[in-house]
């Protein structure tokens, strides 16, 4: 590579990183809870009516409010809501999050929930919510304020015989299977005391209004956090299924596995013979397919247990993808956006990336490519550093070392700022950076085997670091390239 060819590389990944801020910074969790809710005196208003519940809701009918804040976001997401809401009579609440935040109101209890896997602390938060809202009765109200990574910090087994050390062995187990989001959660969902629904019908007689943040494909709503309020149409029946698909059974600990062979093991909330995706009205991958998407479900209606339900999308994916699109364009980029392999396994997924990159590109001379979503990563032996991001961008870049010369930049990086173990939030790769790292004394294909791909982006400098963003609306993908 000449030196023109390295300025225009480094000229390519401050492009990526710019995006990827700039779309972060354009999603803010405050003005998307004013385009969806507003507080008029006591009442409570949704702007954006979808017929999922009441439109309209007096809180000076309700003796008690209680809020229960779950996940990365718990924190900001309570910050604004008791910033609109000024009514404060009969006010208690719950907060579980990772980063607990500094300014917090004497009416609730905080808890520093473990992520990727579960702590004291998320038994504590758990134990807490479900008995302040054992307290709900129809004079009662209830904001669940619900986030990505509640899965993990906040959690709670359905057999209290389970304790915590099984508790952080069964989610190592699950993050490790390569199973996407929708079958890991299905497990979460029946292990739980507090997901698949069971957070919800702790409280069955209250009003229950769900502000959702999603970190999860919107087909699969009830899977964000593990659903803890919402209906849950998976099935015992399934979670044996995918028990024997990824050969869990042997890897589980003795005492989980003990229970899911129970045969009276419980069936989550949810009428199970209700198919279709909870929140269809959301399921929409493109604008073509939201215009087209004019259906709506009224959950109310589906299970008796969630009639008292509302549920708001806040943010998700693809208001992520949008502000990256619209950055890239406003530079002089033609834009493609395919979400196609969300879920894929994080090699397939970058071949298949690149692949249609290169079939995009010879058509413009300026070009990105974004891709919205998680891939996965099968964990077959002990990981080293690294996580789904920057092992997709180590994948990439393999394959680049048999392009070079080309004027071509992979960014991948978590909107929450942090890659599985590590403090990154992913990574950039390049045509160079295989010889790069070869320089650097790397084998860069045995750090794709052993999932050990950070010490490798950290040497080169090609490491995304944001710190945590308090976000969470799952990975962003962009492969850019400037033709001269």
């Amino acid at each position: 590579m000449t030196p023109a060819s390295d300025t225009a590389l480094d000229f390519l990944h401050a492009r990526t990183t710019e995006f990827f801020t700039g779309a972060l910074e354009a999603c803010s969790i405050e003005s998307a809870f004013d385009r969806r809710i507003r507080f008029e005196g006591s009442t409570l208003k949704r702007l954006i009516p979808d017929g999922s519940g009441p439109d309209v809701i007096s809180l000076s009918q309700f003796k008690r409010i209680f809020v229960v804040a779950i996940g990365k976001a718990a924190g900001p997401m309570l910050e604004i809501l008791l910033d609109r809401m000024k009514r404060r009579k009969g006010l208690r609440g719950i907060c579980c999050t990772k980063y607990l935040p500094k300014k917090r109101n004497w009416r609730f209890r905080y808890f520093e929930g473990g992520h990727p896997l579960p702590n004291e602390e998320s038994f504590a938060a758990a134990r807490a919510a479900l008995a302040m809202l054992k307290k709900a009765k129809k004079d009662t109200l209830i904001f669940f304020l619900i986030s990505g990574g509640g899965s993990a910090m906040f959690d709670l087994p359905l057999d209290p015989q389970i304790g915590l050390d099984d508790t952080i062995a069964f989610h190592e187990t699950l993050i490790g299977s390569g199973a996407p989001i929708n079958e890991i959660n299905t497990l979460r969902k029946h292990f739980s005391a507090v997901k698949g629904g069971r957070l919800a019908i702790a409280a069955a007689e209250a009003l229950k209004v769900s502000f959702l943040l999603p970190d999860v494909p919107l087909r699969t709503l009830d899977a964000l956090s593990s659903g803890p309020t919402s209906p849950d149409h998976s099935t015992v029946d399934e979670v044996r299924e995918i028990i024997e698909k990824y050969n869990l059974e042997a890897k589980l600990p003795q005492a989980v596995r003990i229970f899911f062979e129970r045969t009276d093991l419980p069936e989550s909330p949810g009428n199970k013979s209700w198919r279709p995706p909870f929140l269809a009205r959301f399921q929409r991958t493109d604008a073509m397919q939201a215009r087209r998407s004019t259906s709506a479900v009224n959950l109310t209606g589906e299970d008796e247990a969630f009639r008292d339900s509302v549920f708001e999308v806040l943010l998700s994916t693809h208001d992520l993808v949008e502000s990256a699109r619209v950055l890239a364009q406003k530079a002089g980029y033609f834009v493609a956006v395919d979400n196609s392999c969300d879920d894929w396994d994080y090699a397939d997924a970058a071949r298949y990336l690149l692949d249609r990159f290169h079939d995009l590109r010879a058509l413009h001379r300026r070009f990105c490519l974004i891709s919205g979503g998680e891939v996965t990563v099968t964990l077959n032996r002990n990981p080293g550093a690294g996580g789904r991001n920057q092992q997709f961008a180590l994948a990439c870049a393999v394959e680049l070392a048999h392009h070079p010369g080309e004027m071509l930049t992979v960014f991948s990086a978590g909107s929450d700022g942090i890659d599985g173990n590590t403090p990154n939030a992913g990574a950039i790769a390049d045509p160079t950076t295989v010889a790069r790292a070869v320089a650097f004394g790397f084998a860069p294909e045995e750090s794709l085997r052993a999932f050990n791909a950070c010490p490798l982006f950290t040497a080169l400098g090609d490491t995304v670091v944001t710190g945590p963003t308090a976000h969470n609306l799952r990975d962003l993908r962009l492969l850019i390239s400037d033709k001269s």
